[in-house]
């Protein structure tokens, strides 16, 4: 069943009551509906955390990706919102700037899929083909409208064949800047009486470099505005490219996490420079120790946790919790969604690929890995998967 049709009590509300059965993970070296809040949270790690910083976060902690982009447009403060309503620990943010130079907080700088600005022909001359990151993209960019422009247009639901449900907020909310989310942050810290804990991505910093809309130093400006500039300050900053990680590491003491793809895959700063380097190259303990001399941890694909057959169903665990652990590094891996799309074979249910599967057992596979976070489109599987999780230790 779609998200479309009519809903069942198989829908949202059966994952926040049942888990899944158990399946028991290894190790290998790595090749060159919403549930009650309250609930969730009690339990929702292996322990409270330690210390000072984002080390006193739950572990296993839950990062809501886009927001709670399972039940609402992402990138929005709506998105943001619910995602806190149901218990996450952490919301997203990933940044792109306008033409005049503000954050704004949009998964990529094509906004063609997730705001309405096909529907304004005063829009339509903006239409255009970039090269962004070495791939050739037909649309609408941030960076071509003013911040003013950009505010004329609504935010809808990227992909709406899967998230059908979604669509109902579609036009509901503008797009936020980073610097409302901030004053955002602050206020919900207030009235819910705790940090409100963000993890910010600079989106394609080399290619907006090239456009003298370098992101590292306008993202430093807002944190130190806001006070996320400490290395206890309840923020982690994050970006595919090392080398934006790097130049952060000069502007604040914000902790720091690099982002991790395929392993053939190369950072795009890398394949500028002519680094040859891999991401297969990051995660062996050279790689990981070179990280650690600059971040606090490392956003691997959760493929690089434990890798895929041929046939799409998990194989066995790399040794990548292992190494990353001992080179002090935390992980936050991702992403987790519900759909069965986008969950390994053994864990689809049916033949709609938009209905949920066994979300539980594929997150009791990932987590029992000793990951310390996991991005995840649905905040509140994710909580009782981290609380199940903290029920079996």
């Amino acid at each position: 069943m779609t998200q479309g049709a009519h809903p069942t009590p198989a829908r949202r509300t059966v994952l926040g009551a049942a888990g899944a059965a158990a399946v028991l993970g290894a190790s290998t070296v790595l090749p060159a509906g919403t549930a009650h809040a309250d609930e969730a949270r009690g339990a929702a790690g292996r322990g409270a955390g330690h210390g000072h910083g984002y080390r006193s976060l739950p572990v296993p902690t839950v990062i809501a990706h886009r927001g709670a982009s399972g039940y609402r447009p992402e990138h929005t403060l709506g998105s943001y919102r619910h995602a806190l309503d149901l218990g996450a620990h952490v919301i997203e943010q990933d940044l792109v700037p306008t033409k005049d130079g503000h954050l704004v907080c949009r998964h990529e700088n094509d906004i063609t899929g997730t705001t309405d600005v096909a529907d304004h022909p005063g829009f339509a001359s903006r239409r255009t083909t970039k090269s962004v990151d070495g791939v050739a993209l037909t649309g609408w960019f941030t960076e071509d409208f003013t911040l003013a422009e950009l505010k004329t247009l609504r935010a809808k639901e990227r992909i709406p064949g899967t998230r059908q449900e979604n669509t109902l907020y579609d036009g509901r909310w503008t797009i936020p800047t980073f610097e409302e989310v901030l004053r955002w942050a602050e206020d919900e810290g207030r009235r819910r009486g705790r940090e409100i804990w963000l993890h910010v991505e600079t989106k394609h910093p080399t290619y907006f470099r090239s456009l003298g809309l370098g992101l590292e130093e306008r993202l430093a400006r807002l944190l130190r505005r806001y006070g996320r500039h400490r290395a206890n300050s309840p923020v982690f900053l994050q970006s595919f490219e090392p080398g934006s990680i790097q130049r952060l590491a000069k502007l604040v003491d914000s902790p720091r996490v690099v982002l991790l793809s395929g392993a053939g895959s190369r950072p795009w700063d890398f394949v500028q420079a002519g680094d040859p380097r891999t991401v297969a190259d990051l995660v062996t303990p050279a790689g990981l120790r070179w990280i650690s001399s600059y971040a606090q941890g490392i956003g691997p694909t959760l493929d690089l946790v434990i890798p895929k057959d041929a046939s799409g169903r998990l194989g066995t665990p790399t040794t990548l919790v292992r190494d990353a652990h001992a080179e002090g590094l935390i992980l936050h891996p991702y992403t987790h969604r519900n759909e069965n799309t986008f969950l390994p074979a053994e864990f689809r249910r049916g033949t709609d690929p938009n209905a949920y599967g066994d979300s539980f057992g594929a997150l009791r596979r990932y987590l029992e890995t000793g990951i310390d976070g996991i991005f995840s489109d649905n905040t509140d599987t994710a909580l009782l998967a981290a609380a199940d999780l903290t029920a079996r230790g």
